[in-house]
């Protein structure tokens, strides 16, 4: 089973969705049966590299809103995102392109360590308050994942997988992407936005018994016993 998501790093339905997934894979036992492959999407790809402005601040600038209206709308986010276990803080958050953050998740990916940088620029911005466009910390987040200093200075040094990038997002054109986090299943199921659980579980069953994918086998006690169980981001 294949799972492509379209999303951004600094889209903060896209950590609750990826963590909504990620409850659901666990609940139907089909975390082993199940490649993940995050695709690059930019809500707003003219975001200065290195801006760095509070997100508060921003969106109360592009939406025309007072402070306290885009604080409370981050809150009511951030209230979802406890649901799941992410501690998002909203007064640190930074503005960022993340075009790069995109190129560095395809070298990741292409060295099979795609999921461990994805999770870290995630948690990088919403709960650590790191700027995800900013070099240093990009270079710090390949390095805790396990890629070279030298390697991951000469992706950002170069414009490589740049095009990779723009593949992605181009094709998320074509198939009608308007919002992320999406997901695609095996590329005959999609799923818009950060649904609940139940949504996920649901679509991952439905694949799984179309393809005839049988769930990991649990192991439970110390006998050895084994048991075989059967919102888009608007800101």
């Amino acid at each position: 089973m294949k799972i492509e998501i379209w999303s951004d790093y600094v889209c903060p339905f896209c950590y609750i969705g990826k963590r909504r997934l990620e409850e659901a894979l666990k609940a139907t036992d089909l975390e082993g049966k199940a490649e993940v492959v995050f695709k690059a999407y930019q809500l707003d790809p003219n975001t200065p590299v290195g801006a760095g402005g509070a997100v508060p601040e921003d969106l109360s600038k592009k939406y025309g809103i007072s402070l306290d209206e885009a604080k409370r709308m981050l809150d009511n986010v951030a209230a979802q995102a406890k649901t799941v276990g992410l501690n998002f803080d909203v007064d640190r958050m930074k503005g960022a392109n993340t075009f790069n953050a995109h190129r560095l998740a395809k070298l990741a990916e292409a060295e099979g360590k795609g999921d461990a940088v994805s999770e870290r620029l995630l948690q990088g911005h919403f709960v650590e308050g790191e700027a995800v466009d900013n070099e240093d910390t990009l270079l710090a987040i390949a390095e805790g994942a396990g890629i070279s200093k030298e390697r991951a200075e000469q992706l950002l040094q170069s414009d490589e997988f740049a095009n990779d990038v723009k593949i992605d997002i181009e094709e998320a054109g074509q198939i009608g992407v308007r919002g992320v986090p999406f997901f695609v299943i095996n590329r005959k199921y999609a799923i818009s936005g950060a649904q609940p659980v139940e949504a996920f579980t649901e679509a991952l069953q439905k694949v799984a018994a179309e393809e005839g994918i049988q769930p990991q086998l649990k192991v439970l006690g110390t006998e050895g016993q084994g048991v075989c169980t059967d919102d888009n981001c608007d800101i």
